[in-house]
């Protein structure tokens, strides 16, 4: 069945890639917990990512994505929240201490710990909190997608959504981890981690300053 919508599949993959790869907050918070607390954190992140694919997926699904576009105060909410929440992590960010000068550091070892289930969570809420990819999904299900389409093709579509955030940002994971450019990222200290907690806040100052 599913080659009867292989067009509109490849339509959506393509499109759906290209939000993927290009830099926001799932990106930004990838890269510094994976530089900070090691590949398995940066890993469980990503996962953690793609698993918030599926609250959009789930939403668009049972019509609650419609809901939410028809009515322009709970889309305002949405925005607001998950800017609240972008702004969070950013200053958490920001407030990010210099390593002891002392501090011997390892090719493998992470510069502090962090649970994996943490870090999973982290990953979840960066992307489920993310009203970009709400407007994202609104936008795709609704012209890309046929109201046609059955709902169990709009499922694996869903699901591929899932796979694929949670294996680009594994990969991305995997290069920011590696010992060498893990290393030289955090001579760089505390600062790239500011760098990266301003870069969040502009996210959110601009996605509020766009709503209200």
């Amino acid at each position: 069945m599913l080659s009867n919508y292989l067009h509109e599949f490849l339509g959506l993959a393509l499109i759906h890639f290209l939000a993927v790869v290009a830099p926001g907050p799932d990106f930004a918070v990838t890269i510094r917990q994976s530089i900070r607390f090691g590949r398995w954190v940066g890993i469980c992140t990503a996962i953690g990512i793609g698993a918030g694919i599926s609250v959009h997926v789930i939403y668009t699904l049972i019509g609650v994505g419609a809901l939410i576009h028809s009515t322009p105060w709970l889309m305002t909410a949405a925005k607001i929240m998950g800017g609240v929440y972008i702004c969070y992590l950013g200053i958490q960010f920001i407030r990010s201490k210099p390593e002891q000068a002392d501090f011997v550091l390892s090719h493998d070892a992470p510069v502090q710990q962090q649970s994996l289930q943490r870090a999973f969570f982290t990953g979840f809420m960066t992307n489920a909190t993310n009203p970009k990819a709400t407007l994202f999904f609104l936008a795709v299900f609704t012209t890309v997608v046929s109201t046609t389409t059955p709902l169990s093709v709009q499922v694996f579509y869903g699901v591929w959504m899932c796979i694929v955030n949670a294996v680009w940002f594994i990969l991305v994971s995997w290069l920011f981890s590696n010992p060498l450019i893990r290393m030289k990222f955090i001579r760089m200290g505390y600062w790239f981690e500011r760098g990266i907690g301003i870069i969040l806040i502009g996210f959110a100052a601009r996605l509020v300053f766009l709503t209200v």
